[in-house]
């Protein structure tokens, strides 16, 4: 099962795949971290496409070995959401605004998402949508 867990920057992403990550015992891909590793720090159209390029190569690994994948990122369109393809998605929705303009401009509302998460959870919360998420991918 492939996680996205998107929204804009200090939105609370890292914190929730983090917290997700211990419950559900999977791998987890953090946006910063990649692009470390890229050394690819470009925030342009097709800089993000590629972002989201390389979050889809390691999550698929993951599901092809059948393990679970959480990556977190912002995921700022439809597009890169859609070429990401998630089976789940999240959306840390706890912001009006982004620290980064530029991301604000482009950031769209995702169409459907699966978990619409408004707040900042607490720990109770957080297992009760791990739990959640086992069970989705039992029924897979």
């Amino acid at each position: 099962m492939k996680i996205l867990i998107m929204g804009l920057p200090g939105a609370g992403k890292t914190y929730l795949a983090e917290r997700l990550q211990r419950h559900l015992e999977c791998a987890w891909f953090n946006a910063d971290r990649v692009r470390e590793s890229a050394n690819d720090w470009d925030f342009s159209a097709e800089g993000r496409m590629r972002q989201a390029d390389r979050m889809k190569f390691y999550a698929d690994f993951e599901v092809f070995n059948d393990r679970t994948a959480i990556c977190d990122f912002v995921c700022p369109t439809e597009d890169t959401r859609k070429h990401f393809d998630a089976d789940i998605v999240i959306w840390v929705d706890t912001l009006e605004e982004g620290r980064f303009d530029d991301t604000n401009k482009l950031f769209e509302q995702p169409a459907s998402v699966n978990h619409h998460i408004t707040h900042h959870m607490t720990d109770r919360e957080i297992e009760e949508l791990a739990l959640c998420l086992k069970l989705a991918k039992a029924d897979t």
